[in-house]
């Protein structure tokens, strides 16, 4: 929601910007451009006189009058730079539902700038690009990629959601009904949390593994979940990813060209008989368990942390097959 009004009405009036929100509290608008209670009281009573429909819930805050059209929002050449990238981001890291949805809001955006202004993005957007890894290719048969859109919807509405999810371990696909809690993106995937109906039990599932999806009309309590926040902070390091560093000889490097990329895959250096990758990962246990597939053909580089969970990881597997 966005509150203008005419500098000469009021002196001290300024543009209130709050990101979405129906009501806003006093308190918030103070504490989003630096100024005082006094000061926001003053200035929407100036807008009230001035005949902006600004409605007051007492205790609550204010909010503007359904069907009030404000004046079309205008972008500055560097807030339009700033979404031109979001843009390239979006074409990069986005799915097929998220890269259209976003073109078209760049349209509309593009639309309404000064042609001086325009010219400014056309000039940027030529010296502008964005690589992914070699791997990214377009999504397999069967699996669209385009559901983003529809998971934000269900999250935003609290609705189940029922979809075919294909399960990478035992390479089937499953029907599951889940209640959505949150989206990330990392490792070049976008991921959903949500509780698993099936499994009683909150999940992680690869958003381009979803074969379809749908949503259904059953609402569920947000307030009886985890927050997306809380899954994270209890079962992956998503802010500060874990780097590591392994050599593999090159007859076993060639033979893990998709699953790397499962694993949080960065960057590859020739060796000569062998191959350096560096991974980024959100559990060095976890990565751990990975690599002891691959027994002596793997040497780790960094961090000596992963060396001494390798030891204990091997030491288990000893006391589980010597009892």
């Amino acid at each position: 929601m966005i509150w203008q009004h005419e500098p000469h009405r009021s002196p001290h009036c300024h543009s209130y910007s709050t990101p979405g929100k129906r009501v806003v509290k006093a308190a918030e608008i103070a504490e989003r451009f630096d100024i005082s209670l006094r000061t926001v009281y003053r200035d929407v009573k100036a807008l009230q006189e001035s005949g902006v429909p600004i409605g007051a819930e007492a205790g609550t805050g204010y909010y503007i009058v359904d069907g009030y059209h404000l004046p079309p929002v205008m972008f500055n050449k560097e807030e339009a730079a700033a979404l031109l990238t979001g843009e390239k981001l979006m074409a990069k890291f986005g799915d097929r539902s998220t890269d259209r949805l976003f073109t078209s809001a760049m349209q509309k955006i593009r639309a309404v700038l000064r042609n001086s202004d325009k010219d400014y993005l056309e000039s940027l957007e030529s010296s502008m690009e964005m690589f992914t890894h070699s791997h990214v290719q377009e999504p397999q048969q069967g699996f669209p990629n385009r559901f983003l859109s529809e998971i934000q919807q269900a999250v935003a509405m609290q609705k189940v959601i029922a979809m075919d999810y294909y399960t990478y371990h035992n390479s089937t696909v499953n029907r599951r009904e889940a209640e959505p809690i949150g989206i990330f993106h990392v490792g070049n995937s976008w991921h959903l949390i949500a509780y698993c109906r099936l499994r009683k039990d909150y999940r992680d599932f690869r958003i381009d593994r979803i074969k379809s999806l749908s949503l259904l009309d059953i609402n569920y309590k947000k307030s009886a979940h985890l927050t997306l926040r809380e899954y994270l902070d209890k079962n992956h390091n998503a802010e500060m990813p874990l780097e590591v560093k392994v050599r593999f000889k090159k007859e076993v490097a060639r033979y893990i060209q998709e699953r790397k990329y499962y694993m949080g895959f960065v960057e590859e250096k020739d060796c000569g008989s062998t191959v350096e990758m560096t991974f980024m990962t959100g559990s060095y246990n976890y990565f751990g368990q990975w690599l002891l597939m691959f027994t002596n053909e793997v040497e780790i580089m960094a961090p000596a942390s992963l060396q001494d969970i390798m030891r204990d990881l091997c030491r288990s597997v000893h006391d589980h097959y010597h009892k």
